[in-house]
């Protein structure tokens, strides 16, 4: 079954009561049950919901995994991940994951006696070498937020077997529609379905994929026991999104090729970090383990006093937190999504003052490239 064929279909079956094409809102807390031990294979929302349930279906459908588990939001997701851990654990991250994966490791589960390290991702064996007797899970983003930064998912796949690490992979800029992490043998994926698998800025939620049955069963213990899961309207708003994935991934992936093209030959831009552009780093490797390069650029005017302007002058652009919409947002990483990091860590990984970042929509691209060229003429 091809990929957009899943995206409609996976998971989803007419309802039979009604026959409606479309999961209906299971908008209840309990379910009555027949007889003592005996129920519809529902007993109580926090644990399972119908509506939840087909998204799940779908979500692991498209990431070619055995189950997917959703929570209230992207960040609930990666707790739940990072609650797999005891006291005195060690995680290796990439250095360039989003804020609010690291304000989660650094400033509160720091204070559990879990150790977050954030290095390089882009080399394997700088991974290798961070690598302690308690490290127990690697967290990669690829590509990374903001940086734009690709890692050898294949590599680090491997690596974490041979070392029986835990590997994960925050799949959200990619999406399923451009890589499958899962398929080349990393443990779990994780998405902010908030952002593309919605696609139309109207929901919150997270999603995790993966295979191994001890890991599915223990994750599936914690989303009960925490209860931080996705709610039936909003796993009907991300199933609805998830119809058009394909079609929108397209067109945020060719319109952003188009979008880094100009701003790579603006003479006012210092630098432009997309991996569909020759220039970038990893640009082979991104050509080699993904079906596309995705919507989000991130591009350095050299000041904060420029990239105030830019963000000042654009009309058609909307400046806001998030990414994925069908809209084009645009961003200033060092004071929005990536405000907790500290000044002088933020400059190392070059989320730099000057740094502005870019969520590629669906509108014609010569529109977003004409309000870009005016705003910058302001900056």
């Amino acid at each position: 079954m091809g990929f957009s064929t899943k995206a409609v279909h996976a998971g989803i079956e007419p309802d039979p009561s009604t026959g409606s094409i479309m999961t209906p809102i299971h908008l209840t807390s309990t379910y009555v049950q027949e007889e003592l031990g005996k129920h519809k294979g529902y007993a109580y929302s926090r644990i399972s919901n119908p509506t939840r349930a087909v998204l799940e279906k779908n979500i692991a459908a498209l990431e070619n995994g055995k189950e997917g588990l959703a929570f209230a939001s992207g960040m609930a997701a990666e707790a739940a991940i990072f609650q797999l851990l005891k006291a005195g654990d060690h995680v290796i991250l990439s250095r360039n994951v989003y804020g609010g994966t690291y304000r989660l490791g650094k400033l509160v589960l720091g204070n559990y006696n879990l150790d977050f390290e954030f290095v390089d991702t882009t080399d394997v064996d700088t991974i290798k070498a961070a690598i302690r007797p308690n490290t127990k899970i690697v967290f990669v983003e690829s590509p990374t937020n903001p940086t734009m930064e690709i890692t050898d998912l294949a590599g680090v796949a491997k690596l974490c077997k041979a070392k029986k690490l835990i590997s994960v992979v925050d799949n959200t800029f990619a999406t399923p529609y451009l890589q499958n992490p899962l398929d080349i043998g990393i443990d779990i994926v994780v998405h902010s379905a908030t952002k593309y698998l919605n696609g139309h800025s109207d929901m919150l939620g997270g999603l995790i994929v993966l295979n191994d049955a001890a890991l599915i069963e223990r994750l599936r213990f914690i989303q009960k026991s925490v209860g931080a899961i996705m709610s039936p309207f909003e796993a009907w708003m991300c199933l609805r999104g998830i119809k058009t994935l394909a079609l929108r991934m397209a067109r945020h992936d060719t319109n952003a090729m188009e979008v880094a093209a100009f701003l790579s030959l603006h003479r006012k831009v210092k630098k432009v970090n997309y991996p569909g552009l020759v220039s970038h780093p990893q640009h082979r490797l991104a050509m080699k383990q993904m079906r596309g390069f995705g919507g989000m650029i991130s591009f350095d005017l050299g000041s904060l006093d420029k990239a105030r302007r830019l963000l000042k002058g654009v009309r058609l652009c909307a400046l806001a937190e998030s990414l994925g919409g069908v809209e084009t947002l645009i961003s200033h990483p060092a004071t929005m999504t990536h405000a907790s990091v500290p000044p002088e860590e933020r400059k190392r990984i070059g989320v730099t003052d000057g740094l502005v970042r870019i969520s590629v929509g669906i509108e014609d691209v010569e529109d977003i490239v004409a309000d870009l060229k005016q705003a910058l003429a302001k900056a």
